[in-house]
């Protein structure tokens, strides 16, 4: 028996006289103001225009939530298709059901197409607001909590959640409490925003390193979380889709990170025994504006009629005739 736990809302609506909403909804909703306010203060500390934030999450929710959904119903159609299921449920976003991976390459898609809309630089922008999607990451996971759906394992652990029986799968109809992995998720979402903020500040990161940055911190958690779920999903060799998934961003976040992080390449351009090696920048490198020949704005320019240097001859172009 055990002997502390933490409890589930007794209602998944929030009543307002005669109006019922999702606290499901409501959660979503205050998690994507969190992450505007954020967004818009880290945006802005780096020169960024006011209302930037605002104008590409106004693009960027309808896409995430868009994505997320179709995430959900792809990977778990058996859930709304088939003898006895209602495919019209499969729009029911209220009821819950977003896969996050859905609403992040959604969300992305469209802050992308919004940024550049705009002619903002998309890897500075990621990059500023990867700790704020966190942040509202961890405060729309808790709309799981009041909809009592997507917790772990049984367990007799102090934070161990109580789940009314009507929401208990049917494998464990007499375990009370099982891992509460939208706490767990939450609290690690916190976590890795305070990591990604640390190590930018730390490495200076840029060049949408510090979104790969994210997508790594996150997709390692999660794969973790996601061995402990008990809800309905599709596996692939034994594993979880979802843990397959955290895999493959979590590599390819890795591979982006250490690919950005060589240092620009130079070109030689010179070298005679005797001599020191001379090299030239690569074009767009941070030495191409260093190696740029200086000019003496004070001196005079040169007699006409008297030698400034070689000469070059010139021959004027040919003309072409249709």
């Amino acid at each position: 028996m055990t002997l502390a736990f933490l409890p589930s809302p007794p209602s998944p609506y929030l009543t307002l006289g005669p109006l019922m909403i999702h606290w499901y909804a409501v959660m979503v909703v205050l998690g994507v103001l969190a992450g505007v306010v954020i967004g818009q203060r880290r945006w802005s500390a780096r020169g960024g225009a006011a209302g930037a934030v605002l104008d590409v999450t106004m693009v960027a929710v309808p896409f995430g939530i868009l994505g997320g959904r179709l995430y959900h119903v792809i990977t778990s159609w058996q859930l709304y298709f088939g003898p006895g299921k209602n495919p019209v449920e499969a729009l029911y976003v209220w009821q819950g059901g977003l896969g996050v991976w859905g609403a992040i390459a959604g969300g992305t898609l469209g802050a992308w197409i919004a940024a550049r809309r705009r002619g903002i630089d998309f890897a500075a922008f990621a990059d500023a607001l990867a700790p704020a999607v966190l942040v509202g990451q961890a405060i729309g996971r808790i709309g799981c909590w009041f909809n009592q759906e997507l917790y772990g394992r049984p367990t007799t652990l102090p934070w161990g959640l109580k789940i009314d029986p009507m929401y208990r799968p049917a494998a464990t109809p007499d375990a009370a409490t099982y891992h509460p992995t939208f706490a767990y998720e939450a609290l690690w979402d916190l976590g890795a925003a305070g990591l990604v903020i640390w190590a930018q500040r730390r490495f200076r990161l840029d060049r949408g390193r510090v979104f790969a940055l994210y997508v790594a911190a996150y997709t390692a958690g999660r794969g973790w979380i996601e061995t402990l779920r008990v809800d309905p999903a599709n596996h692939i060799l034994g594993l979880r889709l979802n843990v397959w998934t955290s895999m493959l961003l979590f590599l390819a976040a890795v591979v982006f990170l250490v690919l950005r992080s060589r240092p620009a390449p130079v070109a030689v351009t010179q070298e005679e025994p005797g001599l020191p090696k001379t090299t030239t920048p690569v074009s767009g490198s941070p030495l191409a504006a260093s190696a740029a020949p200086e000019t003496d704005p004070t001196a005079a320019p040169p007699a006409q009629g008297t030698d400034s240097g070689p000469r070059e001859e010139t021959r004027a172009a040919p003309r072409t005739t249709a």
